[in-house]
């Protein structure tokens, strides 16, 4: 840990202390590879998701939710870091085994938030975010690890020879070669005992399944249970354990003090039919890459019940809008890119509130990206409406579309406009002179504010 990242730890710590009310305990559940109609309450027919339905049902689903990115890597370092994965350095393509990036230790992570105010913290699945030892969940503020570091498709498992990638619990080899058809079942009893054992303090509970990711595994319980392949078989196996998941909170009184949130990291393909009209595969910028499934839940705490939410929501989001609901500061100075969306969560407002408006403790957090804008563009863009948009990254890095309301514009190879609520599928391009001019505005400023953030340290390793 960096001097600098220890001595905030104290200080978050020290205002803690003074407030340990029973916080909320955090579980978040990031599912690999799955695309957006692919749960029964996203339009699935081809397979049955009851239990994640049922999180829907009670809580909030997003149906303009986007990733950090349309690949693994960057998408979660995205979420773990409130950033867009460009300004920490983690944009381009994934992070292989020989890779020296990774997210730097001065960042301050989301467990790194949470375990300086008392919380037990625990990363159980696929990392995929940095391998030297700088870069590894007990340096980035877990208390604990379970799981693959890696992972298993051929141009990973190649780094580890005949012996393959291993099972690892904290710095100990569990098993090796990791087993696909089992990792969903031991990554979520692995998560039961962190629950259990930690059930008498909060706990921040982040489950990055490496299902559905290719190689697809799938136990032999779940084999031919669907219509769709060993995919949709993966997918209802997924679904069973979600559902274990939701028991043992409830088996130990723990539901009504827990928000659960599920999400994809990356999109995976387009729709299959005519009511599902969303195109791109995973690595693009079409909405089929990135757009994904989301779902929030926790009726206890006051998050709505059968909400389907249609605002812009960014995986950045989350960073902000979890630490307001578990009443926890972003420490002064830090600059993130995600929006405190904690209001709208708990029904009290529509809409994603404006940073002035104060709403949350960290409402303003938002207003601390530098804001300059030259004449051109600054009678043209208002400070809030530059901090709704969503700036899409291709799978190399490249900054490659902006969506704002319901416009999105692609920036190459020329400038192409389409209006999502009309063209999800994005098919017909529409002229619309004010709106392209005004999200090429937000492309160039984006721009500015990386190039004016790059003294942000950097993310490789000192190896």
């Amino acid at each position: 840990m960096s001097l600098m990242k220890h001595l905030l730890f104290i200080l978050i710590s020290a205002v803690a202390l003074s407030s340990m009310a029973r916080s909320p305990n955090i579980v978040f559940i990031l599912v690999d590879d799955q695309g957006y109609y692919d749960l029964g309450c996203y339009g699935a027919t081809e397979f049955k998701t009851p239990r994640i339905d049922l999180l829907a049902k009670k809580g909030i689903r997003f149906t303009d939710y986007y990733a950090a990115a349309p690949i693994c890597s960057p998408s979660r370092a995205g979420l773990l870091t409130g950033c867009y994965p460009r300004r920490i350095g983690n944009h381009i393509w994934v992070h292989r085994a020989d890779s020296a990036i990774g997210i730097h230790p001065d960042e301050l992570t989301l467990a790194e938030l949470f375990k300086a105010n008392g919380y037990a913290t625990a990363c159980i699945g696929k990392w995929h975010l940095g391998f030297k030892e700088e870069f590894l969940p007990h340096n980035q503020g877990f208390d604990h690890y379970f799981g693959l570091l890696h992972n298993l498709d051929p141009v990973e498992v190649v780094y580890f020879g005949e012996a393959g990638v291993p099972v690892m619990r904290n710095k100990e080899v569990i098993k090796r070669p990791a087993d696909p058809n089992e990792l969903t079942r031991i990554y979520t009893n692995e998560a039961l005992k962190f629950i259990s054992k930690n059930k008498d303090q909060p706990f921040f509970l982040y489950l990055p399944h490496t299902m559905l990711h290719n190689p697809i595994g799938v136990s032999e319980a779940f084999r031919n249970s669907s219509q769709f392949g060993i995919y949709g078989d993966a997918i209802q196996e997924m679904d069973y354990h979600v559902g274990r998941i939701m028991d043992r909170l409830e088996q130990l009184e723990l539901h009504e003090n827990t928000i659960v949130v599920y999400a994809s990291d990356n999109g995976r393909g387009p729709g299959r039919n005519a009511s599902q009209p969303i195109r791109g595969n995973k690595l693009s910028t079409y909405e089929g890459g990135i757009r994904v499934p989301c779902i929030a839940w926790g009726p206890g705490l006051g998050v709505s019940e059968g909400d389907k939410n249609s605002e812009v929501v960014r995986a950045m989001d989350w960073y902000p809008t979890l630490a307001s609901l578990s009443g926890l500061r972003i420490p002064e100075g830090r600059v993130i890119d995600g929006r405190d969306i904690s209001p709208m969560i708990l029904g009290k407002t529509k809409k994603i509130p404006k940073p002035g408006a104060k709403l949350s403790i960290n409402s303003q957090v938002p207003l601390r990206r530098h804001w300059s804008p030259p004449g051109e563009w600054g009678k043209l863009i208002s400070r809030d409406e530059y901090n709704e948009a969503f700036f899409y990254h291709g799978s190399q890095g490249a900054l490659a579309a902006v969506r704002w309301r319901q416009w999105k514009l692609f920036l190459n190879p020329g400038l192409t406009l389409y209006d999502l609520s009309q063209d999800p599928g994005e098919r017909d391009p529409i002229r619309v002179g004010k709106i392209s001019r005004k999200l090429r505005g937000m492309a160039i400023l984006f721009q500015q504010e990386m190039m004016k953030d790059a003294r942000r340290p950097g993310m490789v390793s000192s190896d």
